[in-house]
């Protein structure tokens, strides 16, 4: 087990904050709780635009408790979420885990969060290939549906389809990011070694806002 056992991970039910609890896992650390931005104003998290009763059910599937991060826009963002890291440090947590990549000023960002609140960050898959981090996902057993495409870099035909490596290898040929790293896509996982059962959901008719296509998720 490692030093710092206890963890939060940031999630936003996608891929990547997926496959980072999995790699955090299977090292030796001790995920208690899973923290997700949420924007009160919409009715849905963050980014990747999945309502409360929805991230509740994924927490509940995958066994965990699940600190609500209500937060604001601009500066108020930052530290509203440093608010959360504080109250489960409060409750055990030593370290949050997150999914980023590649990309610096995404990973300086969570570093800046995590020091102010007092506690360590984990990056389990930072600075690994693209593809190889998909493929692993895929080879995993977690299944990942596309929730949201930028049409400015890839087709809304991609939107509703469950990522296998052959899919992903068509998002590459499009000339978009297997990844999806620079926003091209965002992506919902359903099932897969962290959970104890498949999240059952369904989506609603895609809605439109400005260059993006989203597939809106709910409970089946």
């Amino acid at each position: 087990m490692n030093e710092m056992s206890k963890v939060a991970v940031s999630y936003s039910g996608g891929k990547d904050s997926a496959l980072a609890f999995y790699r955090a896992r299977k090292s030796g650390y001790d995920p208690i709780s899973l923290v997700i931005t949420y924007n009160n104003s919409v009715g849905r998290s963050w980014f990747h635009g999945v309502p409360e009763d929805v991230l509740r059910n994924v927490a509940a599937s995958i066994g965990l408790p699940i600190e609500i991060a209500a937060v604001g826009s601009g500066d108020d963002y930052g530290r509203d979420f440093e608010s959360a890291l504080e109250r489960l440090r409060g409750r055990g947590v030593q370290a949050c885990v997150f999914g980023d990549i590649d990309i610096a000023a995404h990973k300086q960002w969570c570093e800046t969060r995590c020091h102010n609140a007092d506690i360590k960050s984990i990056f389990p898959l930072w600075q690994e290939n693209r593809r190889a981090l998909v493929y692993e996902l895929i080879d995993a057993g977690f299944k990942a549906v596309i929730t949201i495409v930028d049409t400015t870099a890839l087709s809304e035909k991609f939107l509703g389809k469950t990522l296998t490596r052959a899919l992903a290898d068509e998002i590459d040929a499009a000339g978009a990011d297997i990844c999806g790293e620079n926003g091209e896509y965002h992506s919902f996982v359903y099932d897969g070694p962290i959970f104890n059962e498949r999240v059952n959901v369904t989506f609603r008719d895609v809605m439109r806002s400005g260059n993006y296509a989203i597939l809106p998720v709910t409970m089946a």
